[in-house]
């Protein structure tokens, strides 16, 4: 395995995460704990999750992957200190008027139930899940502050923020001299690279800010389990995935399986997180396998090095930059 420094930072961690929004969801509890075992012992150290997770099925009251991962780490005899636990907090997990948001009250709770459930008393990466305009971003800010000086909390992400606001957290962060976001987690694919790349990406590279991307595979279309003939692309993770048949897109697909099998037999899915881990600024993707035979044709990706013609080749079939001639 390979690892990379999270940012600025002197954090290591594996170059791929193992997220687990599907715990508890489209995989359920002894198969999760069988893909974290099974990526533990391929050296993931990296393990991201949200209290929210999956409270949008019936009868899931959230924090449900967060529970698992506690349980695992527990009943499996896991070293906590081996681990880097990233999980979130800003999502609706209770009927209140304060169950959601990022204000000081939120938090504070918030950070207190996702310990309890995750079985530990500190949060390696603690990520705001996205914005909130109700709350001002100082308050926000000094709450999470607060947790790094307790203890609670070691590192701190943002997870869905635009441009200006992120820049808008780093200049309150320099002002009162408040921790900063070391970390942000982007939706960020081979298929959908404007959202990222059009700001995000150079503000990143110029404040050393760790990129941990999710959705690297487009919702499983960029695993190749998708024909040219399928007419339905919804699943339960994945749903409205069918916006991506198209000509291009099907192209894309013949060119990734073609760079996999010249280069000894890659999975579709390995090639599509390479392309990824080849840019210096990608700390790690953030890969979501629900089984171990995803989990392997994801963990090719580390093995896999892209050549330059390769990576060349992908970028230019879903470059979205007008070039100077159009």
């Amino acid at each position: 395995m390979e690892y990379r420094k999270m940012g600025r930072t002197g954090l290591r961690v594996s170059a791929l995460c193992m997220g687990t929004m599907q715990f508890g969801w489209t995989a359920d509890e002894e198969s999760s704990y069988k893909v974290l075992q099974s990526s533990y012992e391929a050296g993931i150290n990296f393990y991201d999750t949200a209290n929210i997770y999956s409270r949008w099925v019936d009868g899931n009251p959230g924090g449900v992957a967060e529970s698992i991962i506690g349980k695992w780490v527990r009943n499996y005899n896991i070293p906590r200190d081996q681990l880097v636990i990233a999980t979130k907090a800003r999502g609706r997990m209770g009927e209140g008027p304060n169950d959601e948001g990022l204000s000081r009250q939120h938090i504070l709770k918030a950070v207190e139930d996702s310990l309890q459930r995750l079985q530990t008393d500190y949060i390696d990466l603690y990520q705001t899940h996205w914005y909130d305009a109700d709350t001002p971003i100082d308050e926000t800010l000094r709450a999470l502050d607060d947790l790094v000086h307790q203890g609670k909390v070691r590192y701190l992400g943002c997870s869905n923020y635009p441009a200006w606001r992120l820049m808008e957290a780093l200049w309150v962060s320099d002002r009162y001299h408040l921790s900063r976001y070391d970390c942000l987690q982007p939706h960020y694919n081979l298929i959908e690279r404007q959202e990222f790349e059009q700001e995000l990406a150079e503000v990143c590279e110029a404040y050393g800010i760790g990129i941990i991307p999710y959705s690297p595979l487009a919702g499983g279309f960029l695993t190749g389990k998708y024909r040219r003939d399928q007419t339905d692309g919804d699943s339960p993770r994945a749903g409205g995935k069918s916006r991506y048949f198209s000509d291009q897109n099907w192209a894309l697909l013949d060119a990734i399986a073609e760079i996999g099998q010249e280069a000894g037999g890659y999975s579709v899915s390995a090639v599509a997180l390479a392309w990824m881990l080849y840019q210096p600024g990608i700390t790690s993707p953030i890969i979501g396998p629900r089984n171990l035979a995803q989990l392997e044709e994801n963990l090719q990706a580390v093995d896999f090095r892209l050549t330059d013609a390769d990576f060349q080749r992908l970028s230019q079939m879903t470059e979205w930059r007008k070039s100077e001639e159009d």
